[in-house]
């Protein structure tokens, strides 16, 4: 079965699908392995938990959260993503019986309300600009359980002379004006605007990658 990338205003990274899993431990300074078990952590995981990931690229950190889950207890991590190739190399190389992958945009889930207990994402929201990041955000909510949880990772205002330089050079280097919104610092608004309980900052990684977590309303 060939699969297509799903049609989406934003950026999707279907031309490094395959060198992707070489680069992004480079991008994280070695500190892929920390951030990741950090977000794992903050789901707060039972077994039985299904969770989404949005924009999973490969799905490194899809499989270890599904690593964590039982699947004779329900549990599952489903990864989705607009490109197809990111779909594709995840499901050859990190599909098991608790991790699942499927092409679709973040800003129109094919999923029923409130089914999933946990909704994560890394490093995806800069890629989106804004009115895509706030569908995005909407879908997040129609899909959680009342009380589930959202954490998300992603580039934020810089607390750091680095942060800032990194930050503002790739905006314009990748001509993504969506950096640019992000380093603003309008996630939190956004998360809090989608109905969410108002997101903490948990840490912060190279000066200007923040991770935040919620919840929804237990009555949402």
């Amino acid at each position: 079965m060939i699969l297509k990338s799903v049609p989406t205003r934003g950026r999707t990274l279907d031309h490094a699908a395959f060198v992707y899993d070489f680069f992004e431990p480079i991008l994280l300074l070695g500190k892929q392995s920390e951030y990741d078990l950090e977000i794992v952590s903050l789901l707060e995981l039972s077994p039985s938990h299904r969770v989404l990931d949005l924009g999973c690229g490969t799905g490194v950190l899809t499989r270890m959260i599904a690593d964590r889950l039982d699947g004779g207890a329900g549990g599952v991590c489903i990864g989705i993503d607009a490109a197809a190739k990111m779909i594709q190399v995840a499901r050859k190389k990190r599909a098991s019986a608790t991790c699942r992958f499927e092409v679709a945009a973040a800003e129109a889930l094919p999923f029923e309300d409130r089914s999933f207990d946990a909704v994560v994402s890394s490093l995806f929201f800069h890629h989106v600009p804004l009115d895509l990041k706030e569908k995005a955000l909407a879908e997040a909510f129609r899909v959680l359980l009342p009380g589930g949880r959202l954490v998300i990772a992603d580039m934020h205002t810089p607390t750091t002379w680095m942060g800032a330089l990194v930050s503002h050079v790739a905006r314009w280097f990748f001509l993504q004006p969506p950096i640019g919104e992000n380093i603003r610092g309008v996630l939190p608004q956004l998360i809090e605007h989608a109905g969410f309980l108002p997101p903490k900052p948990i840490s912060t990684y190279f000066g200007y990658i923040v991770t935040f977590a919620t919840r929804k309303p237990e009555a949402g």
